[in-house]
């Protein structure tokens, strides 16, 4: 946890574990000299996470409101110590490791990507059961005379995603073939009637391509090589029989 001093009174504090005292007295941990000061004003306690501030003098203000006992404060707390106002912040560290961990949380194991008719382009992450349909309400609204208004349901399942068709009128397709109910799995196209989607795994959708490319870069080069070692025994018999 750190203690940021809005004004610049002082640097930013690393709240270390045990006690910090705040004052004018030349011994305070952090040493305050402004208006209003006491020599020991307060005190903050910080015990891992839990971080508890003692009023030792008067004023001092959490959040805008005076408070005379001990308190727990929190990340994005303000605190008052008469003209010094000090806001809580957890460590820069702290708060990337969780911006990341958010992020990562964030990303939908399974994404649904429209690749024609109104929905082109666009992606939707199957998080959870999704409808799709004509009808306003739907999850993925497709507003086409050949979509039902309730045309099928999605919902993501350990090895892909689960479809069903909610007897629709067209049709509900995966990789051309009509069902009823079935699995997309990453790289599976899923129809509407004439509306398609591909169902990418976010991360992995950009490796299998490269795959795929290395596996057939030998193939295609010992078929060249073949084609001129074809056209050199061609050249060398035709020379041999002019020669004859």
């Amino acid at each position: 946890m750190q203690l940021i001093f809005v004004g610049g009174e002082h640097t930013p504090l690393n709240l270390p574990e045990g006690i910090t005292t705040l004052g004018a007295a030349a011994d305070a941990t952090v040493v305050l000299a402004q208006p209003g000061i006491a020599p020991v004003h307060a005190r903050i306690e910080r015990h891992g996470e839990r971080v508890q501030l003692q009023p030792l003098a008067e004023p001092v203000r959490l959040n805008g409101n005076l408070v005379r006992d001990a308190i727990v404060v929190k990340a994005g707390d303000t605190i008052e110590f008469a003209s010094v106002r000090c806001r809580m912040v957890k460590d820069a560290a702290v708060e990337d490791e969780e911006r990341s961990t958010r992020m990562r949380a964030a990303v939908p194991r399974y994404v649904l990507r429209g690749v024609s008719g109104p929905i082109f382009g666009r992606s939707f992450g199957v998080t959870g059961s999704l409808t799709l349909g004509r009808q306003a309400d739907c999850d993925i609204c497709i507003p086409l005379s050949e979509i039902s208004r309730k045309h099928a349901r999605l919902k993501p399942a350990p090895d892909g995603v689960l479809v069903e068709d909610l007897d629709s009128a067209n049709g509900t397709y995966i990789n051309g073939k009509r069902v009823h109910d079935g699995v997309l799995k990453p790289g599976d196209e899923l129809a509407l009637d004439t509306v398609r989607f591909r169902l990418l795994a976010p991360g992995a959708e950009n490796s299998a391509p490269a795959v795929a490319s290395t596996s057939r870069r030998p193939h295609a080069l010992r078929i060249a090589v073949l084609v001129v070692l074809a056209v050199v025994l061609a050249l060398l018999i035709a020379r041999s029989v002019g020669a004859l």
